[in-house]
């Protein structure tokens, strides 16, 4: 329940700010996670970005305040963090489905979205089958990296590495990616989230291999220094599960650091892992 109360009580610091700026960093720091995951986390249970959420309990409260009041729109618009009328206008209509001007007018329909409520759902009928490894080694990965919209990551990703296929960038990194074995990431590799912490609407997917020689001018490089990981087979399943299933039940926390794609070549049992970076309770 530790969990559920912790999420639960980033939202009520959400909606007790929605008239305010609201702090990413805090959120995180409420549900004791990281930045990096926070978004991950809320999207995969919700079903809608954070920053969608957030935007949609605002325009909610906005049209309570414009039509039960005689406020200035513009005021309206500076309450909810809106720098102009026009701003404000373009995502009222946009959640709303009507103009702005039409608000006030008696019968219209206007959409309220309600606060979200987390609660413990009990499941645990099919296992979820992980593994931790620890690495006593910095990984050096080079590649290239792609900015992705986090709503459409599962959608994006694949035609990424289909694109990287046809144009011989896949061919490259597959060359390389057994100069020097040092550990079972000896594989295609795709780091999600050049950074820590990455915005909640889009994220660099880092496309790369490990690897400890020279780099490629064309290349960039990630350095990931992160020790313990929980290796999860089938990286689709593995994303649908690890927030709601396998971390609340698990006695490790995860840390601030990308989670990486692991693809294995043709044969391979299993075919693809997900690595999540933890650090023990």
């Amino acid at each position: 329940m530790d969990w559920i109360d912790r999420m639960n009580s980033a939202l009520d610091y959400i909606e007790n700010n929605l008239e305010d700026d609201i702090n990413n960093k805090k959120i995180a720091q409420i549900a004791h996670c990281s930045e990096y995951h926070f978004p991950r986390m809320f999207s995969s249970i919700s079903g809608i970005s954070l920053s969608e959420y957030i935007r949609r309990r605002r325009l909610t409260l906005a049209a309570f305040d414009i039509q039960k009041s005689d406020i200035r729109i513009i005021d309206v618009a500076n309450k909810y963090g809106y720098e102009s009328a026009d701003s404000f206008s373009r995502a009222f209509q946009k959640i709303h489905g009507i103009k702005l001007s039409e608000a006030r007018n008696e019968g219209v329909h206007l959409k309220a979205f309600p606060r979200i409520v987390f609660q413990i759902s009990i499941k645990g009928d099919t296992e979820m089958e992980y593994r931790i490894e620890n690495l006593d080694f910095d990984l050096k990965v080079i590649g290239k990296g792609n900015v992705v919209k986090t709503s459409r990551a599962f959608k994006t990703i694949p035609t990424l590495w289909s694109s990287a296929k046809k144009d011989g960038f896949m061919k490259q990194l597959i060359d390389m990616s057994w100069e020097e074995p040092k550990c079972t990431l000896e594989s295609l590799l795709g780091v999600c989230g050049k950074e820590a912490a990455i915005m909640d609407e889009e994220f660099t997917y880092f496309m790369g291999v490990r690897y400890d020689k020279e780099v490629p001018s064309e290349m960039e490089t990630l350095i990931i220094t992160h020790r313990t990981w929980a290796v999860f087979p089938g990286i689709t399943n593995a994303w649908k599960r690890l927030y709601t299933e396998w971390v609340p039940t698990s006695r490790y926390e995860l840390a601030d650091i990308p989670c990486i794609e692991c693809y294995y070549p043709p044969k391979h049992k299993p075919r693809n892992e997900l690595w999540v970076p933890v650090i023990p309770k």
